[in-house]
């Protein structure tokens, strides 16, 4: 599966703060066999994030967008507002999934407003700004990415899935 990561910091994106996050990702993406197309550090900026995940999704070279920042209850926390107002259909499951998990390691899961969904033939997911925490929630919902991908791509090996 291809991947793009993108890194949603002001402070980041300034090189005020390095990107752990997105590095994380990577590595946790590799380590199951996947492959990571493409990178990017941007702002928190709702327009720049609407453009770049119409830009990456509407480009057919990605099978997984993850965002990793901006998710939570600051003014400057958008990308669940950039995500929504792009994607053509919601995928509840996987926020539901990585909501429960993440509820089992901190109560400040609750105060996530990540969300997921589809657009075109690719699938946007919200992630955390922490390492440890978009690590984490991608480790929850990484055993069914696979098969989501075949179904949205009416692969014919995603009935041996069901």
């Amino acid at each position: 599966m291809r991947f793009g990561i993108l890194t949603i910091s002001d402070r980041s994106f300034r090189n005020e703060r390095p990107d752990t996050s997105g590095p994380a990702l990577e590595k946790a993406v590799i380590s199951h066999g996947w492959q990571v197309v493409k990178t990017e550090i941007i702002p928190d900026e709702i327009e720049f994030i609407k453009i770049k995940l119409i830009e990456w999704s509407d480009s057919e070279q990605l099978d997984i967008l993850l965002t990793t920042g901006g998710t939570g209850f600051s003014p400057r926390d958008v990308t669940p507002d950039a995500t929504r107002s792009i994607i053509e259909r919601f995928t509840p499951g996987l926020d539901e999934a990585m909501r429960a998990a993440s509820l089992l390691v901190t109560p400040h899961a609750m105060l996530s407003r990540a969300i997921s969904g589809i657009r075109k033939r690719t699938i946007i997911i919200n992630l955390p700004g922490s390492p440890k925490g978009a690590v984490e929630n991608m480790q929850v919902i990484a055993p069914v990415l696979e098969h989501a991908t075949q179904l949205l791509n009416e692969d014919p090996r995603s009935e041996k899935g069901h």
